[in-house]
């Protein structure tokens, strides 16, 4: 078992249930989720191991046991946390109001979903509070950085992904798997809307960046994350705008003016152009080429390729001397055709009159492509017009002219040529830093200067969404689904419409009453600032409370209840998520609050980015501070006598 194991389950009860990490959260495993988020979620604590040791004040605290695999034995543990409202240390949401759902009203309940790395897993381990202590010991088992995964969704079905730490971090789990596991289990409790504040790097680059230039989203898109509030005025014509800039940038100009100033970026291009099948044109294929070459290379190197370029798994069926065997008749068989594009069929023909083990044969088909064996490149192509895969030899002395006489030493070949993980990280940081990050001022101009603004204007979106059910009907065969919010009414007359709809869901047909009373349940079950909410009547329905309901509407209509929370008065701002009445005019177009650092002029008292004030973030924030439009003002003031 891993670190984490014996720190979590040294002390848990034997014959507790174990559940497989790969399928917790589909349909039925553990639970049937066939509710709303606040439902799910309680049919699915009711399969977890409550901690009563980790119990605090109003907060309760359950476990999962999740198997990663049984040979060896690895298990890592979910901890699943319900805050309430009168135990929250901060009752509005900073993310809420940072990524646009700040016009949301708090919830009664928030749930976090914690998974422990190894060095955040001693925190839960060793936690011997009492159940009466107080909130900060639990607090500071949340609050700490580094857990494998943390994400919180609120009762109303909004969450946000707090933490993803991988394998690089220290976590047992692959940052790819993580996300799975997180993915999976929105899914099945019907998670509405989740967020996540992409600052995720590798190896020094921004993955938003490198991945927004090779695949048009970022590193989380590939679970359907995509745009959701770019910093700094950015919208998503901005940033849409900003990828298709960078990618459509031709490689053949920039390669010219950079590499003029480095040649190291002249031979990293002219070593992954020779790789790949197809021509690399823009900056879009290149990244792209090269984060697809890294996801096929193997992870240890070396000893498991017996020919250079040809890397055969441990578990091959075929032994070492057998493939280079085979792989030196296919190169003799391509020698023959005197260089000329032969087809695989022929090719394989041709080889088969030595080795008659034709599985091989495909194997080494397979693995050869735009590799060095011998004295000799093999190149493969698929021909345009027959669609038919073709081999074609190269003298080696031809396509690397400056280093001919390297062409018989294996071992300098295998140093120069063959690429590994940590040669492509390399190189991929080379031209990720020379022509995304700092570009050299002869290149930063003319059609190049679209760079670094584009770059730029991609690292500034940083607020992904999701939404993984949004309003979409409850999976219910049977029973009259209707669609409902509230408009709360104060007391001077004003109102504000309270989103998202909630699903209402019946298995008769009820009266107008009663569904007026399933409203009132459902919000004040939901929201805070509606613990005591009364329906007075329906907005867009005219009907006496005995009415049915099914005679009056079709399944699936949307309602919108006013009603008035006597309990709230006229001051019910502190019942949203945002509580701050901050008048945000920035010159960079921002009209809220986007977690940048801000400050406001000491006159008009409206808010902007330091940044755009030309405010350094290795400044501190002045005591004093007057805008732009104010100084222009004052100075336009006649002048004192």
């Amino acid at each position: 078992m891993s670190q984490l194991d014996v720190i979590s389950c040294k002390k848990r009860k034997r014959g507790e249930r174990v559940f497989r990490f790969k399928t917790f959260g589909e349909q039925g495993y553990p639970a049937e989720f066939n509710g709303s988020f606040r439902e799910n979620v309680v049919a699915l604590l009711e399969f977890g191991h409550l901690e009563r040791n980790m119990k605090c004040t109003g907060m309760l605290c359950w476990s999962f046991q999740l198997e990663l695999h049984r040979h060896p034995p690895a298990h890592v543990l979910l901890f699943v946390f319900e805050e309430p409202f009168e135990a929250s240390t901060n009752r509005h949401c900073n993310h809420c109001k940072y990524v646009g759902w700040g016009h949301h009203m708090i919830c009664n309940k928030k749930y976090h979903f914690v998974v422990p790395s190894k060095q955040t897993g001693a925190a839960f381990g060793n936690y011997e509070g009492p159940p009466d202590s107080g909130k900060g010991e639990w607090r500071s088992i949340v609050g700490v950085e580094g857990h494998a995964l943390h994400g919180v969704i609120h009762s109303n079905g909004f969450g946000h992904l707090l933490c993803v730490n991988g394998s690089e971090m220290g976590s047992d789990l692959a940052g790819r798997h993580i996300m799975d596991f997180w993915d999976r289990l929105c899914t099945g409790l019907r998670a509405r809307k989740v967020s996540i504040y992409d600052i995720s790097q590798k190896r020094g680059m921004d993955l938003r960046l490198l991945h927004g230039v090779a695949y048009s989203k970022p590193w989380f898109g590939r679970w359907g994350y995509g745009f959701g509030r770019g910093s700094f005025g950015v919208t998503q014509p901005m940033y849409q705008k900003a990828i298709d800039a960078i990618q459509g940038m031709p490689l053949c100009l920039l390669i010219h003016h950079l590499g003029s100033s480095n040649h190291e970026i002249s031979l990293i291009f002219s070593r992954y152009q020779t790789l790949s099948d197809h021509s690399l044109e823009t900056v879009g294929n290149l990244f792209h080429f090269m984060l697809e070459l890294k996801s096929r290379l193997p992870k240890e190197t070396g000893h498991d390729s017996y020919i250079p370029g040809i890397s055969v798994e441990t578990t091959c069926r075929w032994s070492p001397k057998r493939v280079e065997m085979a792989a030196r008749v296919i190169v003799e068989a391509l020698r023959k055709a005197e260089f000329r594009w032969v087809s695989r069929q022929e090719v394989r023909d041709a080889a088969r009159v030595y080795i008659g083990d034709t599985g091989l044969l495909d194997f080494v088909l397979k693995s050869l492509g735009n590799h060095i064996i011998g004295n000799y490149l093999v190149r493969r192509s698929l021909n345009p017009v027959t669609k038919v895969l073709e081999y074609c030899l190269q003298d080696i002395s031809t396509v690397f002219p400056n280093h001919e006489g390297l062409a018989m030493n294996d071992s300098k070949l295998k140093a120069l040529y063959k690429i590994t993980r940590l040669q492509l990280m390399k190189d991929m940081f080379i031209l990720y830093y020379n022509i995304l990050i700092e570009q050299k001022q002869t290149v930063a101009t003319g059609t190049f200067s679209a760079i670094p603004v584009a770059a730029r204007v991609i690292l500034d979106t940083k607020y992904l969404i999701k939404e993984y059910c949004g309003e979409q009907p409850l999976d219910i065969k049977e029973g009259l689904k209707l669609y409902c919010t509230v408009v709360s009414r104060k007391n001077d007359g004003t109102e504000k419409v309270l989103p998202p709809f909630e699903c209402i869901v019946f298995k008769y047909n009820p009266t107008i009453r009663e569904l007026k009373l399933e409203v009132e349940r459902n919000f004040r079950e939901i929201y805070w600032g509606l613990r005591s909410f009364c329906v007075e009547s329906i907005v867009n329905l005219n009907a006496m409370g005995s009415d049915l309901v099914l005679e009056l509407v079709e399944d699936g209509s949307k309602f919108l209840f006013e009603g008035n929370d006597g309990r709230i008065g006229n001051n019910n701002e502190g019942i949203y998520e945002s509580n701050e009445n901050r008048f945000v005019d920035c010159p960079c177009g921002a009209k809220d609050d986007d977690g940048e650092r801000m400050i406001s002029c000491d006159i008009c008292e409206v808010w902007q980015h330091t940044w755009c004030a030309q405010i350094p973030n290795s400044e501190e924030i002045p005591n004093i501070f007057i805008c732009n439009q104010c100084d222009q003002e004052i100075a336009l003031f006649p002048s004192l006598p």
